[in-house]
């Protein structure tokens, strides 16, 4: 199974009912960037690892056990 990162940022994202809006304040990025960050599959660490932060959840986490739920 294939994880798309973006799909599991944006899912948080609506799961805690925060806007685009504040994670773009949060984060240091416009609205493309962030639509662009949802639409890619995978995303680099040191961005993974802010998105972490300031949304209160290990996506680290979160992406290795999709991996192993597609097992």
């Amino acid at each position: 199974m294939q994880v798309h990162i973006g799909n599991l940022i944006r899912d948080e994202v609506r799961r805690q009912g925060r806007t685009n809006a504040w994670l773009t304040e949060q984060i240091g990025v416009c609205e493309r960037t962030l639509q662009r960050i949802y639409n890619q599959p995978s995303i680099d660490t040191s961005r993974l690892a802010r998105f972490s932060k300031v949304l209160d959840t290990d996506f680290f986490a979160l992406y290795s056990q999709k991996m192993h739920e597609g097992e």
